[in-house]
């Protein structure tokens, strides 16, 4: 397809057909069912396919003889039949979750294409877009036949795992519009890029860039428009990036390679700390596409010249730059010519993740931007006011370490409709000039020190989607106009001052609402015992709220909950079996610290649960097999473990297991074998009896706590195999023979050793004193004899008087 040369700007709106090709369905292959492919086509791709290696059989419809235009992956011209585009990424949508089994792991793996790449593709003469993202061609290098496809307008090589340098010859590919080299890819030079002189999507995310000393050339002295430049001797960024402003999903940014493990809540959970933000997940620069633009907000702005002296400006001659995109680029400036070389045509401006220590003037003379992010930089002062001249300015990301006061100038950007400030320092009340910002949708200022009141005019942002005032000290209550937002979605006010009366005005129009997230808060719920909520929400945090004494009757029509906080709400009921019956499945429930009584026989719960401090009784709940976190401690659960533990063949994923102070009695059962995850185990306070099983031993844990029980016998040999224990408390049991040498030997990471109130004898071992980050031991109360080890002065992280540099080990242990 080709770009028509452009002496005005082109409306943004006509973007997205430039590069349609990624989102064109496979399905178009099926109007071709009269028509069958070029045979010598047919038999290119069965060549290429010969010399992938398909663990899943993703490609088993590509067979000889028949039709290619209807293999999975094959996209053909409606008219012609000739191959034009391939789509062999491995498939997004099967990516496990970072908990996910190993098995389901395995199958993703399994999922992608390996092998080489055959040098048939040449033969695909027509072929207009090439996407292998996402497959793993670790075994091979970059293939320079890519760079030979002089057809392609569409290519995305992205976290395909291709190994060595990206080939030069890719520069020409003359008409290549979008170019996606994202991942672990290296380039010692950046000149090929001049040659794609049709490119209006260029990644190189997370490429390795640092040897690239010649991704700038220089210009005429002449100012052109241009997409890098930098001061002689600056920083060279790791990986740049320029997309071309699109609409809907197509303006997805590439995602970051995916985590396999994510640490859980640190404990005791005082809130969850992954906030829903479903909102988030829709990448705010849709927000920049959604009308459509005049070319005025595109022309030449006359800016004040804030270039740099001594810079050499330098150009890919790629002038048709709407978005710059530099983040993760670990940058300390970026020159002034930059703006200067790009104010025709720019119109988002992305510097996240970087570590600019102050917002760069230049960035003012910029009028027709319509999105900037500066968020995750290391940025300091007060926010400029500035940003109020940038009039056509709709999103403004500036999460960093701000300080002052909100301007009053913000109030002026009209067409503002994301405005995040968020994990700042900032102070003073929230400026009355925001009521103003009638297209506001994102409003976060959230995790700053602000105070005063929620103002009034919140109902008056009719289009308000997130609202966002989380960790802050505001006071007085939220307005009853909130429940106006008939478009909220996300409301948010945890840990704040609020205090006063809820009443049900205030929901009365939120029919969107989706998370409530109004925990450590001072308020009161007062509704009616009918009343039913015109939402629908997922998340509600309604922690340290007084709502008792009865219990939720309204919670019964939440038919989409999720997660579920109402701890040290007052309530004083018996569990209602309609609760433990809802169809919902939850992801977390805390209902810790009230006076809920009753029995509990099963927990539909996936990830978290904490029903500690209540007054529950009756044997232990089942549960399901891949729950994370279960908390029941300070009640009255009553009976064995057995059935909890070892009533079930599944693999557990358990990490976090306290049944602590409740009236669990006979011995501990031998089924360990199952909780290879296990980090924490904490059974103290009970009435269990007998002696450590041997499978208890085999697990990685951090903690092991079987205070105050009646156990005995000898600490089992196996213990030793836990060698990364940070506490293990034994007292007040009736285990016996001697401290084994072994746990000096074996548990070089104990912080805490207690084995109080015992009947261990024998000698203190003189290994005891190898725990250098020992803290607290208490062997008080057995029949240990012989003398204090003089090595016990080597126990230097032991709290005494005198300062010490010692550091006590303190990593990480709820994952």
């Amino acid at each position: 397809m080709a770009i028509a040369t452009m002496t005005t700007p082109l409306p943004i709106s006509f973007f997205p057909f430039l590069l349609l090709i990624p989102a064109i369905c496979f399905s178009i292959c099926h109007a071709n069912s009269n028509l069958l492919c070029i045979q010598s086509e047919r038999e290119a791709l069965l060549k290429f396919k010969n010399h992938l290696i398909d663990p899943s059989n993703r490609l088993s419809s590509w067979v000889e003889g028949g039709d290619c235009c209807k293999w999975i992956g094959v996209v053909c011209h409606n008219s012609t039949g000739y191959v034009n585009q391939l789509h062999l990424a491995a498939p997004p949508l099967s990516e496990p979750d970072f908990d996910a089994t190993p098995a389901e792991w395995e199958a993703y793996e399994r999922s992608k294409l390996r092998g080489k790449i055959n040098p048939s593709l040449l033969e695909l003469k027509h072929l207009s877009s090439l996407d292998l993202s996402s497959n793993n061609f670790s075994s091979i290098h970059f293939p320079k036949i890519f760079g030979l496809l002089e057809s392609l307008t569409y290519l995305n090589l992205s976290y395909a795992q291709f190994q060595g340098a990206i080939p030069h010859n890719l520069g020409n590919l003359s008409k290549l519009q979008y170019l996606d080299l994202g991942g672990d890819l290296k380039s010692k030079s950046l000149q090929w890029v001049s040659g794609l002189s049709s490119l209006q999507y260029l990644d190189f995310s997370y490429a390795d860039l640092h040897k690239a000393n010649d991704w700038v050339q220089p210009s005429p002295s002449h100012r052109e428009p241009a997409v890098a430049s930098t001061v002689n001797g600056g920083p060279k960024p790791h990986g740049i990036r320029f997309l071309t402003l699109l609409k809907g999903e197509s303006m997805v940014r590439p995602p970051r390679p995916k985590e396999t493990e994510k640490e859980l809540p640190t404990f005791p959970l005082r809130r969850s700390r992954r906030r829903e933000r479903k909102l988030r997940q829709r990448d705010p620069l849709d927000l920049v596409s959604e009308e459509r633009w005049d070319g005025g907000v595109l022309q030449a702005w006359p800016g004040e010249g804030y270039g740099a002296h001594g810079a050499t400006e330098v150009t890919f001659k790629l002038p048709s730059l709407l978005e710059l995109h530099l983040s993760c680029c670990d940058l300390e400036e970026v020159p002034s010519s930059i703006s200067v070389n790009s104010s025709k045509s720019l119109v988002v401006l992305d510097l996240s993740g970087n570590i600019l220590s102050s917002v760069l003037k230049w960035i003012f003379s910029l009028h027709g931007l319509v999105s900037i992010d500066l968020s995750e930089n290391s940025l300091e002062g007060p926010i400029p006011d500035y940003f109020g001249n940038i009039s056509f300015l709709k999103v403004l990301d500036l999460k960093n370490q701000l300080n002052g006061q909100i301007p009053l100038s913000i109030g002026e950007l009209s067409s503002l409709k994301l405005f995040d400030v968020s994990k700042n320092q900032l102070n003073g009340q929230i400026p009355l000039s925001i009521g103003q910002l009638s297209s506001l949708e994102l409003f976060d200022v959230s995790e700053n020190q602000l105070n005063g009141q929620i103002p009034l005019w919140i109902g008056e942002l009719s289009s308000l989607k997130l609202f966002d005032v989380l960790e802050n000290q505001l006071n007085g209550t939220f307005p009853l106009s909130t429940g106006e937002l008939s478009s909220l979605e996300y409301l948010g006010f945890v840990y704040n001052l609020l205090e006063r009366v809820v009443l049900e005005t205030h929901f009365s129009n939120l029919m969107r609402l989706t998370t409530l997230a109004a925990s450590h808060n001072r308020l009161r719920f007062e509704l009616s015992s009918s009343w039913i909520p015109p939402f629908q929400c997922e998340r509600i945090e309604l922690g340290h709220w007084h709502l008792g004494p009865k219990f939720l009757q309204w919670l019964k029509f939440q038919k989409k909950l999720s997660y579920l906080d109402i701890s040290y709400a007052g309530i004083s009921d018996v569990m209602p079996t309609w609760f433990l019956n809802l169809p919902t499945q939850f992801e977390y429930l805390n209902l810790s610290s009230n006076q809920l009584t009753g029995e509990i026989s099963y927990l539909n719960v996936a990830n978290i649960v904490d029903l500690s401090s209540n007054r529950f009784t009756g044997p232990l709940p089942r549960v399901l097999p891949a729950l994370l976190v279960l908390i029941l401690s300070n009640n009255s659960f009553s009976g064995s473990l057995f059935e909890l533990l070892c009533n079930s063949s599944s693999r557990k994923r358990m990490r976090v297991l306290y049944i602590d102070k409740n009236l669990i009695s006979r011995d501990i059962p031998d089924c360990w074998s199952h909780y290879q995850d296990l980090k924490i185990l904490n059974l103290g306070s009970n009435k269990l009896t007998g002696k450590i099983p041997p499978s208890l031993g085999h697990l990685n844990l951090s903690v092991l706590n079987l205070r105050n029980n009646s156990m005995f016998g000898e600490l089992p040999s196996t213990l030793q195999n836990s060698t990364g224990l940070i506490m293990l408390d034994h007292s007040e049991n009736h285990f016996n023979g001697n401290i084994p040498a072994w746990i000096g030997e074996k548990h070089s990471t104990l912080v805490v050793l207690s084995l109080r109130s015992n009947n261990f004898g024998g000698h203190i071992p003189h290994k005891i004193c190898d725990l250098q980050f020992l803290q607290n031991m208490d062997l008080a109360h057995n029949n240990i004899s012989g003398v204090i080890p003089k090595c016990f002065n080597n126990l230097s992280a032991m709290p005494t008087t005198n300062k010490t540099d010692k550091k006590a080990y303190g990593g990480p242990i709820f994952f």
